[in-house]
């Protein structure tokens, strides 16, 4: 039976490490100014510096946050008891890796690799060098979702049989100029965070239906989708998304419906609408034996909290202070069968429709 049903008391916030051991960046793109370093200073973790292959680009970033900015690889590997965060592209990600101290800890950038074989190739280098390794699937610890986590937990939508996302908004993919080019972009760049929450709340479907294209109006390999994930026939689980819905705010959406057997949620992942400035978050919750929602006093954001929650449990793992980590490599790959699934889905033909008898 659920306990009785305050919104004030779900958990939003993972424990802070105790002694938080220095940050090294390799990567100086846009999400390490909007999301890494704004959360890393809230949360009190020490920055050591930053690395990347554009020393400027490094410098100036540096320079706005008053770190150091490293002039060679070399430099920032040799710093010691840190974490690496690798914010770099997928294909930079193995070199990294390779040449980290042996047992290091290290937060990986998703996705996991440019595609299931990369994400192997990654996975048997952090095993062979033992590194305490995790991926920035970082939805999963935005305060919205480990309050909606808790309130599963708790009993208060009773057993979950549904889960809905929908999106219908612009992003602007110019912000990301790596990602040109590149032949698998929605998925494995975007969509990937929800697939990721629904396996650690649902855990692994047995399969996945899926197509996802690009748009007439620009160039980006893909920018919409629909998935369905088959949990068999007790649980119902689709993806509805269309980042090409640029016609006003008015009926843009990004949001997500839970529905259990006597309750119900209602998620609003606000920093996907107007990116990167964003729009508040809201969970709002009908619990069981209730007839009426009740809004969830949210105290962060996915952008920044969301890599303070995600940090916080790689650093408190590292020094002991957690038994698990949260999204590790081996959980993370197990997302990257998933997404290599949904792409092999969309490519396979569709069930062919019987035509019209002759007459």
């Amino acid at each position: 039976m659920a306990e009785r049903f305050d919104p004030g008391t779900l958990r939003q916030w993972w424990p802070k490490p105790s002694k938080p051991r220095p940050i090294v960046i390799f990567g100086a793109g846009s999400i390490v100014g909007d999301a890494h370093l704004p959360a890393y200073r809230k949360a009190g973790f020490p920055v050591a510096g930053i690395y990347d292959p554009d020393h400027a680009k490094a410098l100036q970033l540096a320079e706005t946050w008053g770190i150091r900015a490293y002039s060679s690889e070399n430099e920032a590997f040799a710093t010691t008891d840190a974490i690496f965060d690798l914010a770099t592209p997928p294909s930079a990600h193995a070199a990294i890796l390779a040449k980290l101290p042996i047992g290091a800890a290290a937060l990986i950038q998703k996705p996991l690799g440019s595609d299931l074989e990369a994400a192997t190739i990654i996975l048997e280098i952090c095993r062979a060098r033992k590194l305490k390794a995790a991926v920035n699937f970082q939805l999963r610890f935005a305060p919205m979702m480990l309050a909606l986590q808790d309130a599963i937990a708790k009993g208060h939508l009773g057993e979950v049989v549904d889960f809905d996302a929908w999106l219908a908004l612009a992003t602007p993919w110019g912000l990301w100029p790596f990602l040109k080019g590149l032949p698998r972009i929605e998925i494995a760049m975007h969509s990937i965070h929800y697939l990721d929450l629904v396996r650690g709340l649902l855990g692994n479907p047995l399969g996945v239906h899926a197509k996802t294209i690009g748009h007439p109006n620009h160039g980006v390999a893909q920018t919409r989708t629909a998935a369905i994930l088959d949990y068999g026939t007790r649980v119902r689980c689709a993806l509805s998304v269309n980042h090409d819905h640029d016609f006003g705010r008015k009926f843009q959406a990004c949001e997500f419906r839970i529905s259990g057997t006597s309750g119900a949620a209602y998620v609003k992942l606000g920093v996907n609408l107007d990116y990167p400035r964003g729009e508040p978050d809201e969970l709002w919750i009908r619990p069981a034996g209730s007839a009426d929602w009740v809004a969830v006093g949210l105290e962060g954001a996915w952008f920044p909290d969301a890599f303070v929650n995600r940090m916080a449990n790689l650093q408190r793992f590292a020094a002991g202070e957690d038994e698990e980590l949260i999204g590790s490599v081996e959980d993370a790959w197990q997302t990257m069968a998933l997404v290599e699934a949904a792409y092999q889905s969309s490519a396979a033909p569709a069930t062919a429709i019987a035509p019209l008898p002759g007459r």
